[in-house]
């Protein structure tokens, strides 16, 4: 098992639309984790390039994850989502996407993973079937496969998954397992549980992991390693917009603000920090991914560019708050890491 052989049980999350990077990816292998690339949104000749950088940057073992695709959406929905939000698109000197339907270039993708293997393949929004697994496992390449429900995780065994990541509520960016009801959302201390009781697949703990303490929790949790992603979004390493970044280190007094669950920005439910256009449009906005996704990209893309924050998804985790300022990857994973081991040394003493 490829985790077998990282120096440090920590994992990089694939954060597709820009934060995932081969130099993040590579930074975070080459600290003694396991570094991942997004192909989300990419072509398969886009993720070939990718791979091809990463492979010039660490000679270490990295993985690839892709999405999965549901059913297409009802058009009524989307079309009357699009008249919600036509004024928003106005106000940031956008139009609006055309709302489609695709399966983000999966054939392709897949057929260049077989022919192209790389160590680990994980995948989000979908349970795979037995015999994608075994095509996989016969190029030699592993397959993880996130899941945010003990029902989803035992699926996931049952298909033959090598690591099941097992998504806390917390976590920040979208929902990886095949579901996407809002209210089935279970935090990460009772799914960590749930999920290492019913059966011996090793698991990764992704969801609100900010510091070395709660690295150190999880594996006491039974996780075999943890999977970190907004506390690297502000890492030089990350291609994480500046309105992103500056969103994370909130100034001024009293509470930062909040994260929630939403819909409003991709269709599907993801955490991300509270702003405008979330609070507006959570409540109306349809389950229509990708539809929705296409539709808002170029809403989002101008406010990225105009620095509108209240128009961008600013994807966190419930901790981000923890999140480091400008830390480069490969020292924030090696921090984090013996201030874990600290936490494990002292917890012993105290208590054994």
């Amino acid at each position: 098992m490829i985790l077998d052989n990282c120096e440090i049980p920590v994992v990089g999350a694939p954060m597709a639309g820009g934060p995932s990077t081969p130099e993040l990816a590579a930074a975070v292998s080459n600290a003694g984790g396991l570094g991942f690339l997004a192909a989300g949104y990419l072509s398969a000749d886009e993720l070939d390039a990718r791979r091809q950088r990463t492979g010039q940057l660490t000679r270490r073992p990295f993985g690839v994850n892709l999405f999965g695709s549901g059913d297409p959406a009802d058009p009524a929905a989307v079309d009357a989502y699009a008249g919600a939000i036509a004024a928003d698109a106005r106000a940031v000197g956008a139009g609006l996407g055309t709302a489609r339907y695709d399966t983000d270039d999966w054939n392709d993708k897949v057929r260049y993973l077989i022919q192209n293997p790389v160590p680990v393949v994980s995948l989000a929004f979908m349970i795979p079937s037995r015999d994608l697994v075994n095509a996989l496992h016969g190029r030699g390449s592993e397959v993880w496969v996130t899941v945010g429900t003990p029902g989803e995780a035992r699926r996931a065994a049952a298909a033959g998954a090598d690591v099941i990541i097992a998504q806390g509520a917390e976590a920040g960016g979208h929902r990886g397992g095949d579901g996407d009801d809002p209210d089935a959302a279970t935090g990460l201390l009772a799914l960590l549980q749930l999920v290492t009781a019913a059966g011996p697949v090793p698991v990764v703990a992704a969801g609100g992991i900010a510091t070395g303490a709660a690295i150190a929790a999880a594996l006491c949790l039974g996780a075999r390693a943890v999977q970190l992603g907004t506390a690297l979004l502000d890492c030089p390493e990350a291609g994480t917009a500046a309105v992103h970044r500056a969103a994370l280190h909130p100034a001024g007094p009293g509470d930062p603000p909040r994260t929630r669950l939403t819909r409003a920005f991709s269709g599907r439910t993801a955490r991300g920090i509270e702003n405008e256009f979330l609070r507006a449009h959570t409540a109306e906005a349809p389950a229509a991914y990708p539809e929705v996704h296409h539709l808002t990209s170029p809403l989002r893309k101008a406010a990225r560019e105009a620095g509108q924050a209240g128009y961008v998804n600013l994807w966190a985790g419930q901790a981000y708050p923890l999140t480091r300022p400008a830390v480069p990857a490969g020292e924030l994973v090696e921090a984090l890491w013996s201030e874990a081991r600290d936490v494990l040394v002292r917890t012993r003493s105290r208590y054994l």
